[in-house]
């Protein structure tokens, strides 16, 4: 067994797509309008073997008092200070120079934690992102 997709909740999927491609550097994989949404995939250049979705956060169907849960619980990791995800990087201070230049937000610069150096940004989705070198 392998992983083959994972997502993300996004509260605007064009504006993710603009973010993950354009700044972070991930191609679209797959873009299959549904009317209301789209399944919107992404994959990074180095690794194309793992599609990540970007999912809308407002599905109506799955609700908490009245309010899309999804986007409940984006909020809620999101201000826990909960990364959504985390990418490998080879060199996370270029990196982070690279996005830093490119205007991104990040809440924690990159930070030794034991055998790996993390740093985590605000995708402008709704999310934290975490980058990781190893």
């Amino acid at each position: 067994m392998k992983t083959v997709l994972t997502s993300i909740l996004v509260n605007d999927q064009d504006k993710a797509f603009k973010f993950y491609t354009e700044i972070l550097g991930f191609i679209k994989k797959t873009e299959v309008d549904l009317g209301h949404a789209k399944w919107l995939t992404v994959v990074a250049s180095e690794g194309p073997d793992v599609e990540i979705l970007l999912e809308p956060n407002w599905n109506p169907a799955i609700q908490i008092d009245g309010k899309p849960a999804a986007a409940e619980w984006q909020k809620i990791l999101f201000n826990a200070g909960i990364p959504a995800a985390m990418f490998g990087v080879e060199d996370i201070e270029m990196e982070y120079e690279r996005l830093l230049e490119q205007g991104v937000h990040f809440t924690q610069p990159p930070a030794q934690m034991g055998p790996v150096k993390l740093a985590v940004l605000d995708d402008t989705c709704g999310n934290l992102v975490q980058i990781m070198q190893k």
